[in-house]
């Protein structure tokens, strides 16, 4: 603990560490996105319910942008894997505070690409969620992770050596 740790109150204490419920929010929530879809062999096939590739059938012409949706069905059992290892990824890194803004930008593309394609068409808006995430990612590209996270820790050490 730092002299500027002791003679800070509450509230500054509170402020610095603002942004971790965020992070452990997102980490958690997009670890657990990226496992699920790798253990749902549903999800993991071109055809069938539950499949991405009914998925992408099914939101293929509400879409935004319908050339996205026609690049996975290319092939949706790569793309269902990429995007399952892109949450677990994201999720992993935002949670050990490691390359957070990297992450953090990962995660919004992740989120933007989903909004585009697969929740475009929710009325009102405000009821799809990917919109949500994409703008919950904004602060964690924009802060990283100054505190309980690898990012601070490394940034420390290299001080020291640098001091």
């Amino acid at each position: 603990m730092t002299r500027t740790d002791v003679l800070s109150g509450p509230r500054e204490r509170a402020a610095r560490h603002a942004l971790l419920p965020l992070r452990i929010f997102l980490g958690v929530t997009f670890v657990y996105a990226g496992l699920d879809k790798l253990t749902d062999s549903a999800f993991l096939s071109a055809e069938g319910p539950g499949s991405i590739g009914e998925l992408m059938r099914g939101v293929r012409d509400t879409s935004a942008v319908p050339a996205l949706v026609d690049t996975a069905l290319n092939a949706p059992v790569g793309f269902a894997v990429a995007l399952a290892v892109g949450e677990l990824l994201v999720g992993l890194g935002t949670l050990a505070g490691l390359l957070t803004r990297i992450a953090a930008t990962g995660g919004a593309l992740i989120a933007l690409s989903l909004w585009l394609t697969v929740s475009w068409a929710v009325t009102p808006y405000y009821y799809g969620n990917d919109l949500v995430y994409l703008m919950a990612w904004t602060p964690l590209i924009l802060a990283g992770a100054p505190y309980l996270s690898l990012d601070s820790l490394i940034r420390s050490r290299r001080s020291r050596r640098t001091a």
